[in-house]
């Protein structure tokens, strides 16, 4: 899988697998930030920001999950032949996030999306590595999970670095 970052393919195990948008958000951020200023993709931060948008309804946020899936939205529509690049079919994409802002105006209880992958060796290889690590591709999020529910809360920031 030469093709693709290593930090994309652990955010889709992530993603859905685990359903840990959290720490979708951890991998990609570092992958981002790896990047000068300047030279940094603004197409990450779509994604980066759309983890964290279904983190936030996940949790009941709806304000901070209308906020970041409206960015993400914005940052994916602009960037949409990358995203593509990334086996992602945006248009699906774009449709998926509009139908989870009008979830979260109606205040609607949180439900699981998936990416629209269009590329059948990359879904088979994020498979294949949730098997090895014994986690069900796309399986239902844990929602009485408070680690995965509440991570940000309950994770142990010393083991974290700071860099200044």
């Amino acid at each position: 899988m030469d093709k693709y970052p290593e930090a994309y393919i652990q955010f889709l195990i992530h993603f859905h697998g685990s359903r840990d948008f959290f720490e979708c958000h951890e991998i990609l951020e570092e992958h981002w930030k790896r990047k000068k200023r300047g030279n940094r993709d603004a197409y990450w931060t779509g994604l980066i920001q759309l983890a964290v948008a279904l983190y936030h309804h996940r949790r009941a946020n709806h304000t901070g999950a209308l906020k970041l899936f409206r960015n993400s939205e914005k940052i994916i529509q602009a960037h949409a032949e990358k995203v593509e690049r990334l086996a992602i079919d945006t248009g699906s994409l774009l449709h998926l996030i509009d139908e989870k802002i009008s979830d979260v105006l109606e205040e609607k209880p949180y439900a699981d999306m998936n990416l629209p992958l269009t590329d059948e060796s990359l879904i088979e290889a994020c498979k294949k590595r949730c098997r090895a690590q014994q986690i069900e591709w796309q399986r239902k999020s844990d929602l009485d999970n408070p680690y995965l529910v509440h991570k940000h809360m309950l994770r142990d920031d010393s083991t974290f670095k700071i860099e200044k």
